[in-house]
């Protein structure tokens, strides 16, 4: 979402521009209901709802839209029926709304949004479905009929703090940014934290491990590595991460068992309860037979990905291998 908006905004640069927004879908569909696609003034596009025929379909009218500045609401036919002019055979229907964004306010809505996203906060965009009506932001919750207004909640991007930045860090730094992060790295040795290694990151935080974790304070959806160089500093960086108003997402720590026994053994006798600690994945990652910096980083982004998404960590062929075993047998 972050990305789509981005490019938004620099599309408004260069003239209207319009947002295509799936803002219904049922049956078995290519996008879900939020997807978007922007197309600038220059007939570039940027994101996907979804590809094929039904996007070809989507981008055409919007060409229209950019035109005439008529928004308009473009239906999709995936069901592969006979006899019906259908744009794919997925099985679902999709509706895409097409809204041209333009001028000084429409310039001043995306920024806003941008900002709140990079923020780590939430916010509620409404698109009224009537002419002449542009998006608004709503800053308490809205109940609105569906057939006058799309209202949705625009969720920002995972950010993942990198605590020590070594050689995992760095490496970790690009994995997360290829899935989907955004990167914060904290480590009070600036030859270290700093652009040059951290090209990518959209925090690089010299200071303190309290204070580069206070500074985070507003982001609703944050994650943390820990891939520092010692359990001291460990110690110093779980404490306030564990006891944030907004609590992390995750909270990984890397190290031998030994090592992480010693900081929960550390953390329990400076007060930490001892079901606190059971939100810490340590030693983190996924157990892939890691051993170098770029394999343990590979490591914890699908360990990432897995509670993001909600995912086992098994692998996919695992049961059918169970099944031939079986059937072997």
């Amino acid at each position: 979402m972050l990305n789509c908006f981005q490019q938004l905004a620099q599309a408004l640069d260069h003239g209207p521009a319009v947002l295509a927004t799936v803002i219904s879908a049922r049956g078995s569909v290519p996008r879900e209901v939020g997807a978007k696609l922007v197309l600038d003034a220059r007939a570039q596009a940027f994101g996907t709802i979804g590809g094929g025929a039904g996007e070809a379909k989507v981008l055409h009218q919007a060409q229209a839209v950019l035109t005439t500045g008529a928004n308009q609401m473009v239906d999709i036919d995936l069901s592969g029926a006979p006899q019906r002019p259908t744009q794919g055979v997925c099985g679902g229907h999709m509706r895409v709304w097409l809204g041209r964004w333009q001028g000084e306010s429409a310039k001043a809505l995306g920024q806003q949004i941008l900002q709140r996203l990079q923020q780590g906060q939430a916010v509620t965009l409404v698109t009224p479905l009537a002419p002449g009506q542009a998006p608004y932001l709503a800053e308490q919750p809205v109940q609105l009929d569906p057939a006058t207004a799309f209202v949705e909640t625009l969720q920002p991007p995972p950010t993942l703090l990198i605590v020590g930045a070594g050689h995992v860090g760095i490496q970790l730094a690009q994995v997360a940014h290829l899935i989907g992060f955004q990167v914060a790295v904290q480590d009070d040795r600036s030859e270290w934290a700093n652009a040059d290694y951290y090209p990518r990151a959209s925090h690089i935080l010299a200071q303190p491990v309290e204070t580069a974790i206070a500074s985070l304070a507003p982001h609703q959806n944050l994650y943390a590595a820990l891939v520092t160089r010692g359990y001291t500093y460990d110690l110093a960086a779980l404490k306030p991460l564990l006891q944030r108003s907004i609590p992390c997402r995750y909270i990984g720590m890397i190290g031998s068992e030994k090592r992480v026994r010693q900081v929960y053994q550390a953390m329990q006798q400076g007060g930490i309860a001892k079901q606190q600690l059971t939100q810490i994945y340590a030693p983190i990652g996924l157990d892939i037979g890691a051993l170098t910096p770029a394999e343990i980083a590979v490591s914890i982004g699908a360990e990432l990905i897995m509670v993001q998404r909600g995912g086992t960590g098994r692998s996919l062929s695992e049961r059918l291998r169970q099944q031939q075993h079986s059937e072997n047998d």
